[in-house]
């Protein structure tokens, strides 16, 4: 079906659009963190970058990139249509990525990203990473 707007209107109201995070992600560690008494930690911070989780006490930012918008190596496909765009999209979407990093750790945080697929296939690893972070965090606050 053709679209009935034109291609600036298309963009001008596609540019309206806000994502809210991948809440079932997000709700997925939620539920890990739980399990395993995994403490401290808040959501919807305001710190730099947006982390899904904060760790205020140890200084830890903690994001769960999913495997599309964040350019998995392993998963992520470029759509056929409109290639041009999304190579440019998500190209700009790592940039922001490794210029978080970089601020929050020149600001003292620790930043641990975890692969959406990760915590769908390999939750335990991904609660070792996350308690090392803080034990790491926590011994060196001391």
């Amino acid at each position: 079906m053709a679209d009935v707007f034109t291609k600036a209107k298309r963009s001008e109201v596609m540019s309206r659009i806000r994502g809210r995070g991948n809440k079932d992600t997000e709700l997925a560690l939620m539920t890990l963190l739980r399990r395993h008494h995994i403490t401290g930690w808040r959501r919807n911070q305001n710190v730099f970058g947006k982390p899904d989780f904060v760790f205020w006490q140890v200084r830890l930012a903690l994001f769960v990139d999913g495997c599309f918008w964040h350019g998995c190596p392993k998963h992520c496909n470029t759509p056929a249509s409109n290639r041009a765009f999304w190579r440019k999209k998500l190209a700009t979407n790592k940039a922001r990525d490794r210029r978080v990093n970089q601020t929050l750790r020149k600001a003292g945080w620790r930043v641990v990203r975890i692969w959406e697929h990760d915590l769908a296939r390999r939750g335990a690893v991904c609660i070792r990473r996350i308690q090392a972070a803080t034990n790491s965090s926590r011994s060196a606050s001391t």
